[in-house]
């Protein structure tokens, strides 16, 4: 029975990333040796665990009874290695960490050769992308978030807060009179964020009272980046956080609009899994970016609303 132990990882790498293919990449070995080594798990046990179709894999009840308790395991394993590593002085191991794309580039890969240089031996593995992945199941100490949280079984530490600000090209500006109240909105070619997890329309806020507009526009676009370089180029009005255009808006590059007129504000959080202790590395990289962000207005908003 305790040639069972060396496949632990493995069955609970398929069960949390829900196929043999994403086990396969996340553990950095073929996909037939997943099948394989599984295979022999369920001939050693005398059972089957998992049942596997074309198209996804199931869970047997004996695999839901062995996931239940071998996950735990897992879980207070890694706990295990990473109170040892803490113990050995100098934080060390792999950090997985995601973020959102425009956020990753420019505020926090100009800083990971510093965090790198104060701590050597932690490795970073860092994923920028804008979808919004599952830390569990594919394997992730930390992700970056911005905005409305949902997921309960996570732990969030704020780590900033998240203005957005209407702007345009002065060329925009030029050419089409800005509006001075939402339903003016209607008559602009608007650029929409097709992530934006507010919902499609638009929020506003003045004297304690909401406004929202539907936007009109011929551009969608699944990245902020790419959403400011067409508001650089003139083509229209865009919603943005400060974080891609606070300094466009600080070296008059792009213009805020309707300034009386408030955008929702959030918060960028630091969010990681439930544990019991939480590892030293993952403390540290969030220590380390609050020590760069600042506890009150992050430098990319200085400027703008100081």
């Amino acid at each position: 029975m305790y040639n069972n132990f060396p496949t632990i990882p493995l069955f609970v790498a398929v069960v949390e990333s829900g196929s043999y293919s994403r086990a396969a990449e996340r553990l950095n070995i073929t996909k037939s040796a997943v099948s394989k080594r599984i295979s022999q798990l369920e001939d050693e046990l005398g059972i089957r665990l998992i049942q596997r179709t074309t198209r996804h894999i199931s869970l047997t009840e004996a695999g839901e009874r062995y996931y239940e308790y071998v996950s735990q395991a897992l879980s207070f394993a890694q706990q295990g290695v990473d109170a040892v590593a803490e113990l050995q002085g100098e934080p060390r191991g792999k950090l997985k960490i995601t973020a959102p794309m425009s956020f990753g580039v420019r505020h926090i890969a100009p800083f990971l050769t510093e965090f790198l240089q104060r701590y050597p031996h932690i490795e970073l593995d860092l994923q920028f992308e804008d979808r919004m992945v599952d830390l569990v199941s594919e394997g992730y100490d930390l992700a970056i978030r911005i905005g409305h949280l949902t997921d309960s079984n996570l732990i969030a530490k704020r780590l900033v807060t998240c203005h957005s600000v209407l702007c345009a090209s002065p060329e925009y500006l030029a050419q089409h009179p800005a509006p001075t109240e939402p339903a003016d909105l209607t008559h602009h070619n608007c650029i929409k964020y097709s992530y934006f997890r507010g919902g499609s329309e638009w929020t506003f806020c003045k004297s304690n009272k909401e406004f929202k507009v539907l936007p009109k526009g011929n551009m969608s676009v699944n990245n902020s980046e790419a959403i400011r370089r067409v508001l650089l180029s003139g083509l229209g009005i865009g919603q943005l956080p400060t974080f891609i255009v606070g300094k466009d808006v600080q070296e008059k590059r792009l213009v805020p609009i309707m300034s009386p007129y408030a955008l929702p504000v959030h918060a960028v959080y630091a969010v990681y899994p439930v544990r019991k202790h939480l590892p030293q590395k993952v403390s540290l990289f969030i220590e380390f970016l609050n020590e760069k962000y600042g506890q009150t207005l992050p430098y990319w908003d200085k400027g703008i609303f100081s």
